[in-house]
């Protein structure tokens, strides 16, 4: 290590961050859920702190290979498109075949085109992987810097963001070459049944999240939705339509709301999922009015219009693209927004619901910031009763729903991605002197 670097840790002079992923910022072909926003937001950010930062992702064929943000320091390098051109529907179509030429290809290109270069320079490479996709790339990137004479130059983190095909990742091999991280604690301790021990990075939000949500706007979706007298509550969900989500718990919620003389609207955004069905049907099999509302690409203004015009329900499927100004105004103006999943590793959405000055109803896994009923509601079940409770709890008493939603407003502050990216810091000082990379 050049003199340079001793003494001085990790920084934008002798620092060069790699991150490689499926998913990536392009919205129409390579972000299929929160995973594409970490990774978009997270190099984003090291960016505009003034790090050389590459993300090498699955990425849209029609756009360009490389392409350069952030005044250059952000350097997107879409992989696979030629194979990607074979697969117009999206980031996971053709997944296989993308994996495949991912790991045989991109160990050779950050060997040659990132890390020979710095290392010349005098510069540490830190390389991180995220979900079992890049597993495997991550163990051949460290077998060829060894074989080079580099693999003592680059610090080598792999990133766990779910449980998915956790059965395909030879750990004791991965757990070798790199250092495992993970999102939450929860994921930590699931991740024991694997015989691995991961450092904790949680996830983070963008400094724009706290923007404040248009309150004009936000008055008007509150009058749509709960009526000009305020006599209906407001629910919100949005999220995949899987199983480990609660949909069905948040439905049954729904429906004993109103048949226990509590009346209520919920708007949700679901996917494509199978199980968005199965959700639809038991939600009119239990008398809820369920309309569909579809657009194409509207506007927040827009997105209230089509609410205003689409007539009594009880249940607004939405099925379009939902703009982000439109979801925080959801957030912000719902009496409840139920993110109760059962399984979450870190619970993005009620960190965005918090931004936004809503009331977060979480599950009990990986939300880690979640404190019921100081910050938001942690639900310890998966019965609707417990919803059903706790939204007349807040109904009768305001003064804990103020209390929420301010409280909230100061932990999103404290999960900004500039705050989050110090606790990683941290953790590549004391994996950089284990490395004897930073004295």
């Amino acid at each position: 290590m050049t003199e340079n670097t001793r003494g001085t840790g990790f920084s934008p002079s002798n620092t060069i961050f790699v991150s490689l992923c499926f998913e990536g910022p392009d919205t129409r072909y390579s972000i299929a859920g929160g995973l594409g926003t970490r990774v978009t937001e997270l190099t984003e950010t090291l960016a505009h702190m003034g790090y050389e930062t590459h993300l090498i992702f699955i990425g849209d064929p029609a756009e360009e290979p490389v392409e350069y943000r952030v005044n250059g320091k952000l350097i997107l390098k879409r992989w696979s498109q030629w194979i990607s051109r074979y697969y117009p529907n999206g980031v996971y179509d053709g997944e296989e075949h993308k994996l495949f030429d991912y790991n045989e290809s991109v160990p050779y290109h950050v060997r040659t085109a990132i890390i020979e270069p710095a290392v010349a320079q005098g510069k540490v490479v830190v390389v991180m992987g995220e979900d079992w996709h890049t597993a495997e790339v991550i163990t051949r990137i460290s077998d060829d810097l060894y074989w080079h004479g580099l693999r003592d130059k680059v610090l080598l983190l792999w990133n766990n963001n779910s449980l998915m095909s956790m059965g395909r990742i030879n750990w004791k091999r991965l757990n070798y070459v790199s250092a495992i991280t993970t999102v939450s604690r929860y994921m930590k301790h699931r991740m024991w049944e694997w015989d691995v021990n991961p450092l904790v990075i949680p996830n983070g939000i963008p400094r724009r999240f706290l923007d404040p949500v248009c309150a004009d706007c936000t008055n008007q979706l509150r009058d749509i939705i709960k009526g000009e007298d305020g006599s209906r509550g407001f629910l919100f969900k949005i999220g995949r339509f899987d199983p480990d989500k609660r949909w069905m718990m948040a439905i049954e919620a729904a429906a004993r709301l109103k048949y226990s003389g509590h009346p209520m609207r919920m708007v949700i955004r679901g996917g494509i999922e199978p199980h968005g069905a199965e959700v639809i049907s038991r939600a009119r099999h239990l008398g809820l009015v369920v309309r569909d509302v579809e657009a194409r690409r509207p506007s927040p203004t827009e997105c209230l219009d089509l609410l205003r015009n689409a007539g009594e329900a009880d249940v607004y499927n939405l099925k379009f693209f939902v703009p982000e100004e439109f979801v925080r105004m959801c957030y912000a103006g719902s009496d409840a927004t139920l993110a109760n999943s059962g399984h979450e590793p870190f619970g993005l959405v009620g960190l965005e619901v918090m931004a936004a000055g809503g009331i977060a109803f979480t599950g009990s896994t990986g939300e880690d910031y979640a404190v019921s009923f100081e910050n938001a509601v942690s639900l310890e079940t998966d019965d609707p009763d417990e919803i059903v409770g706790y939204l007349i709890h807040l109904a009768r008493h305001p003064e804990d729903r103020e209390k929420i939603r301010q409280a909230g407003r100061q932990t999103a502050q404290e999960y900004l991605w500039e705050s989050v990216l110090e606790n990683l810091f941290g953790k590549l000082e004391y994996l950089g002197r284990k490395q004897s990379l930073i004295f």
